[in-house]
């Protein structure tokens, strides 16, 4: 392993050049950029495949006959096998394309509305994203099913025994994120999809937090549906994926209706067309899909075992860092976590210290990241959030904490 880590700290500056951004500056510092569990940085590479495709074979999709079209066509159709290979998905057509985990969350809700009634309960846990608690807060309202919460402790960790007692027979679905955005932490979700499956409720898992760090095995989780986002994964917005089983996106109906969708339309009747395409409505984002297939590309290229390796590094040297500072108190101390950092620093507001940081070229969160359950939970506004990719370095983080050390001085 310390062989594997010294590789990847001497390969991370030849990594760096494939990020054009990193070489810009803010308020005339050099761009520190730690705010990866939003929105990663774009390579060069997946660059090129946009440009490619608006300069050379821009056209619609499965429609047309002529050249440019099927050439999209294949590209895009190509692109869903790559993330159906990546994901290991059994069959391509359990792979939709979204505009991304939003979307995808929502699809799947909007699906259920028709097949809850009062009486069933769906289970979330403490930990999410507001966007995997909304929909399920209007699917109840729309059914009448029951939500509950698995609650969490005080490490950031969900509390596995209190899983037990919540889940019963009523209970239909589960939603968990695999990873925390706004701490980090690694949810036991092999754990969660085996005790759901026993008393028969399907299970979706938010991956937007955990694909740009780890390869999830969707075989071997045996999960029902999953979510995520290519912009987390060095690919661009307006772009995600929904997994679904095949037996699960058969029983749901379309989310959207429109063309793509449909095989025959006549005003007295519609019949929808089969997997995905009952599901992508319209014209999707062909580009994007794309450009989707190319950033797991370059990610595979990497290697996701040395992203997790070197990663983990990052978090180690910057929590040591941080923890050496008076009055920083870290939330999400799980000892199973991926490189996010979310922290407060004495009675000062994460706005005032993320603001200066802001001035000194270091770019990190602040806020309750979307997730104010988890904010309530602790009796706190926000945190400080800092989030590490691949191509950060233990110099930034040097560079960050000798920043941070300055702002509180600012502000004490």
């Amino acid at each position: 392993m310390g062989t594997s880590k010294t590789h990847i700290e001497f390969d991370v500056k030849s990594i760096r050049k494939d990020f054009p951004i990193l070489k810009r500056e803010v308020s005339g510092k050099p761009l520190i950029y730690f705010d990866n569990a939003a929105t990663s940085q774009t390579p060069q590479q997946v660059i090129d495949v946009i440009v490619d495709y608006y300069s050379n074979y821009n056209a619609n999709i499965h429609r047309g006959v002529h050249s440019l079209s099927q050439e999209a066509t294949d590209k895009y159709e190509q692109a869903r096998k790559k993330i159906q290979s990546h994901f290991n998905a059994k069959h391509v057509h359990e792979i939709i394309f979204t505009s991304g985990t939003t979307h995808g969350i929502n699809l799947v809700a909007n699906g259920f509305s028709s097949l809850l009634k009062k009486g069933d309960e769906i289970i979330v846990s403490a930990l999410e994203h507001h966007s995997n608690i909304v929909p399920w807060q209007m699917l109840c309202e729309r059914t009448g099913a029951t939500l509950r919460v698995l609650p969490m402790n005080e490490d950031g960790e969900l509390i596995l025994s209190e899983f037990d007692n919540i889940l019963n027979d009523n209970t239909k679905l589960v939603f968990v994120n695999h990873i925390s955005n706004a701490l980090g932490t690694i949810n036991p979700i092999e754990t969660i999809i085996e005790k759901a499956h026993k008393v028969g409720a399907a299970v979706l898992v938010d991956g937007a937090q955990s694909c740009p760090h780890i390869k999830p095995d969707l075989q071997k989780l045996d999960v029902d549906f999953y979510v995520c986002s290519a912009h987390k994964m060095c690919g661009p917005t307006g772009v995600g994926m929904l997994y679904g089983k095949q037996e699960w996106l058969e029983k749901l109906p379309p989310y959207q209706g429109g063309g793509e969708m449909i095989a025959e339309v006549s005003f007295e009747k519609t019949t929808y067309a089969g997997l995905p395409h009952k599901f992508e409505a319209g014209t999707p984002n062909i580009c994007g899909g794309i450009a989707f297939g190319a950033a797991i590309d370059y990610m595979n290229s990497i290697g996701f075992e040395n992203i997790a390796a070197y990663e983990n590094e990052l978090l180690g040297y910057a929590t040591q860092k941080l923890l050496d500072i008076d009055g920083v108190k870290i939330y999400g101390t799980s000892k199973h976590k991926t490189s996010v950092i979310s922290f407060n620093v004495g009675n000062i507001h994460p706005y005032d210290i993320g603001t200066l940081l802001d001035k000194m070229g270091i770019a990190v969160r602040t806020g309750h990241h979307c997730a104010q359950p988890i904010m309530d939970f602790y009796g706190i506004p926000g945190t400080i959030r800092a989030s590490f990719m691949f191509y950060n370095t233990k110099e930034e983080i040097d560079n960050f904490i000798s920043g941070l050390r300055k702002t509180i001085a600012m502000l004490s």
